[in-house]
């Protein structure tokens, strides 16, 4: 495997968030026509980590809450429910207008109609996640980590979260933990910021192990050249996101592994779901077959986590990229934004395309 892992450790995974909750009406339909909401916990991050937690590996979560807060509670509940450890320190709300845990209100679309996201984060508390509140030498030293996942939502927060995450990387660096980097662009949070972002993501995306990310991502993060135009044929758009990602490769040559997902959406509820990994000097693509969504909201973060429970599980690295294929097709069927594996002969059964029933 072209990725040593350190062994003994007493974590697979762990994972640095800002966690919230999200909304979304009842039956498909949009927000601004609903009056019935469901409400789960939510985090791209923690979305990554529950392929390994469900599936039996153990997990742990870097984060903060908000002090005798319901929705903390909540949270809380949902992350143990999924066999999450969790650490974070306890913040007070201040006054009526201090700090919560944020919002995501969700509308999944159908059919035609196309979903629609609206992030509500005024006064997240994940804004303040500050590298004093954890004991980084305990839990990459003494305890051991194996792979930390990194999120550019989380080092894009605020510049507290970026100090952050460079400090979790350079401290997993120096234990031996690899570390892998979902780059997750987010125009808003780079305004007026982007020499200090690029900065940070550029130092991480130095050290880091696994780098994952879309044409954007690559693009807008890291400086890196886009695919180019290409025609309409899939084969000529991989060979076209192979140039781009070799572009990656001789920029940041500290990682083996890169991996993007390739979409094309027929309407909401079909989509042609791919993906392109690359170890070293070999490519593993999966080209874009037709998967039915629910909900397409965590699909990539659901072939993220297969991906690294893959490698967790040191597996054949030609499966890594089919088990988070089938991880982020699964997420796709589910009202909740992450995967919920029961085993992995499930996920198989979804990467062999055998849905029939089980007794």
């Amino acid at each position: 495997m072209s990725l040593k892992l350190k062994e003994n450790c007493k974590y697979a995974l762990v994972v640095p968030t800002s966690m919230g909750v999200r909304i979304t009406p009842e039956g498909g339909q949009p927000v601004h026509a609903s009056d019935t909401f469901k409400m789960q916990a939510t985090s791209a991050e923690t979305n990554v980590a529950s392929v390994s937690s469900f599936l039996g590996l153990p997990v742990k979560v870097l984060t903060t809450f908000v002090k005798d807060s319901p929705i903390a509670a909540f949270i809380k509940s949902n992350l143990k429910s999924r066999l999450m450890d969790f650490e974070g320190p306890e913040v007070e709300q201040d006054n009526p207008w201090g700090y919560r845990h944020q919002f995501n209100i969700a509308d999944s679309g159908f059919g035609a109609r196309g979903p629609r996201v609206q992030n509500d984060r005024a006064g997240e508390v994940g804004r303040t996640l500050n590298v004093a509140d954890f004991d980084l030498e305990k839990l990459f030293g003494e305890e051991g980590t194996q792979v930390v996942h990194l999120s550019g939502l989380i080092a894009a927060l605020s510049p507290d979260t970026g100090k952050f995450c460079l400090e979790i990387a350079r401290a997993a660096k120096k234990h031996g933990t690899k570390i892998s980097f979902d780059l997750n662009y987010r125009a808003s949070f780079w305004i007026n910021r982007e020499k200090e972002l690029s900065d940070i993501f550029k130092e991480i995306a130095s050290v880091s192990d696994v780098l994952v990310g879309n044409e954007e991502d690559f693009q807008l993060c890291l400086g890196i050249k886009g695919p180019d135009a290409g025609g309409s044929a899939i084969s000529e758009k991989i060979e076209n996101f192979k140039e781009m990602i070799n572009r990656v490769k001789e920029a940041f040559p500290n990682a083996s592994v890169f991996a993007t997902t390739l979409r094309e959406v027929v309407n909401t509820n079909s989509h042609l779901w791919g993906s392109i990994v690359s170890i070293g000097d070999d490519w593993h693509v999966i080209e874009p077959k037709q998967i039915t969504v629910l909900d397409r909201i965590g699909g990539g973060d659901g072939f993220v986590g297969g991906l690294l429970y893959a490698i967790l599980k040191g597996w054949e690295e030609e499966k890594w990229g089919q088990f988070g294929w089938a991880c982020g097709a699964l997420a796709t069927t589910l009202l909740t934004d992450y995967g919920q594996p029961a085993d992995e002969e499930q996920v198989w059964s979804i990467w062999q395309g055998n849905a029939r029933v089980r007794r």
